[in-house]
């Protein structure tokens, strides 16, 4: 069994600063302390992305002053919020491939996880770049990496759903090439579930008959109904991360309203 955690939309600010009233440092914080009490156990905590808000340096260090209290392991990504050069300045031991982007492979005793950089920069031309792209080095290393896991079940995380979530100002700005991502996923046959964020929401379902989910920020969320054509429209709900399970089954997500959460339990 891989037990797997999954935050997004972290939005790290600097020090005194909010986004609709809340505080991004002191949210994750209660979620790293969650994850820290329940789920110590975890194979890994895996960060898809939106980490910084303006993408500065300060906030990234305080990012990861956080992110060094957890428990388990951490695997970080980036998202169309972040900047590649300043993230990995302040996070000097994050995982890249040969050609800089900050993509890897983790593999695990029952699955392989393909973590994917879909950042549509440089240049940081906005709101364009608020978009996702896999190009064509992150396409071959991608074609690559599915291909060495053979008959392996295989998860795929990246920050941009390669699909629409029926949020209208949202999927203007998903992966702009999500047919060769499907192309190439489909060739192979072994994917066989895709986490994403971006979207501020929790939401599953399938996309050319393979299984997705979607999860809410620790912070501020994308408001109902969703065919807002604004994707900066933002709401105070309670804050969250995903949890995945592989058996030999399959696959098992779950998400946890850790705000809530921390509430003592009772008998009903």
């Amino acid at each position: 069994m891989t037990k797997l955690i999954i935050f997004t939309d972290l939005h790290m600010v600097p020090e005194g600063t909010t986004i609709i009233g809340l505080d991004p440092y002191q949210r994750l914080a209660n979620g790293i302390a969650h994850v820290n009490r329940y789920h110590a156990d975890a194979d890994r905590v895996i960060f898809t992305g939106d980490l910084a808000h303006h993408a500065d340096r300060a906030s990234y260090e305080r990012l990861k002053t956080l992110t060094d209290q957890l428990l388990p392991p951490a695997a970080i990504m980036i998202g169309n919020h972040d900047r590649r050069d300043v993230f990995l300045d302040v996070f000097a031991d994050a995982v890249t491939d040969d050609d800089g982007f900050v993509q890897q492979v983790v593999d695990f005793g029952d699955c392989r996880a393909i973590l994917l950089d879909t950042l549509f920069a440089p240049p940081y031309d906005y709101p364009n770049s608020h978009a996702g792209l896999l190009c064509q080095k992150r396409l071959t290393w991608l074609d690559r990496q599915l291909a060495e896991a053979g008959d392996r079940p295989v998860l795929i995380f990246m920050h941009h759903p390669p699909h629409a979530t029926g949020f209208t100002g949202m999927d203007m700005i998903r992966l702009v090439n999500e047919v060769e991502f499907y192309a190439l996923v489909k060739n192979h046959g072994n994917v066989r579930h895709i986490f994403a964020g971006h979207v501020h929401r929790t939401i599953s379902g399938s996309s050319r008959g393979i299984p997705f989910s979607v999860f809410k920020s620790p912070v501020h969320q994308q408001p109902m109904p969703f065919d807002a054509p604004d994707a900066s429209l933002s709401v105070d709900e309670p804050a969250a991360y995903g949890i995945a399970v592989v058996t030999k089954d399959g696959v098992l997500v779950h998400t946890e309203d850790y705000e809530i959460a921390r509430r003592d339990a009772a008998f009903a």
